[in-house]
């Protein structure tokens, strides 16, 4: 199956994942004029996966229903979503045509959120970035750790596709908690590289996530020591940690 980011706004990514023949489902599309114009050039949507109701990534629903009126919509059951054909949630499974994909709840960026996982590839939306994580509107920091965990545990080779091209910067706030990290130096080098030809940053491998991500790591020695650096006081539980790392990024500027 061939993968394909949609560049949309300022930073989003709508994915596409197609057969041989066009066909494709597409996760997230926040704006349809991507989409529109990828189907000018053969693409034909099947169906749209969503991972929240935020409005850069379910703006694009009703234009695309209006083009395809048949189109199943899959989302989180959330009023916020009312295009929505079919609501899944937790341990269920999108089939359709020669597309699985598990979904998995992952609520802490919003309540609802879900992720879909299928062919190796992880839809993750905006709990999971590269080098980062969303921020926590509607969870707590218990919510989100846990949501990072479940992620973190599918296989290594899973190629993660989140909704936005954060990754540069999200590369130097890692840099700045993790600055002995061999694996994020080169992981580094090689997004400055990307980025300076306009190549997206995604997907990337859950393993070099789990190497590079601080969120991620709040278990290592190098990253607890950090986060209790900067909150001024010894940080033992995870969930502590996990919360202060995620107010330092809240407040950091390169």
């Amino acid at each position: 199956m061939r993968l394909q980011p949609l560049p949309a706004f300022e930073d989003n990514y709508i994915w596409t994942l197609g057969d041989a023949s066009g066909n494709a489902i597409v996760v997230d599309p926040g704006e349809a004029g991507p989409v529109l114009a990828a189907a000018e050039d053969g693409l034909t949507p099947i169906a749209l996966l969503l991972t929240h109701h935020h409005a850069d990534h379910i703006g694009g629903v009703d234009a695309l229903l209006a083009r395809w009126p048949d189109l199943p919509v899959f989302a989180p059951d959330d009023p916020r979503i009312p295009q929505a054909t079919r609501h899944v949630g937790d341990g269920d499974a999108v089939e359709i045509a020669a597309w699985h994909f598990d979904v998995l709840a992952v609520p802490g960026h919003t309540r609802t959120h879900v992720a879909f996982h299928g062919h190796g590839h992880l839809f993750s939306g905006d709990t999971l970035f590269s080098l980062g994580c969303g921020r926590m509107f509607e969870g707590t920091p218990a919510q989100m750790l846990t949501s990072l965990d479940r992620l973190a545990a599918l296989p290594a080779d899973t190629l993660v596709c989140c909704g936005h091209e954060y990754t540069r910067s999200n590369a130097a706030f890692a840099r700045v908690v993790d600055p002995d990290n061999a694996a994020l130096r080169r992981r580094e080098q090689e997004i400055l590289d990307m980025r300076s030809t306009s190549r997206p940053t995604l997907p990337v491998t859950l393993a070099s996530e789990c190497d590079c991500n601080p969120f991620l790591r709040v278990d290592t020695d190098a990253v607890r020591a950090a986060v209790s650096r900067q909150a001024g006081i010894a940080l033992i539980d995870r969930v502590d940690v996990f919360a202060a790392l995620r107010r330092w990024k809240d407040g950091f500027r390169a």
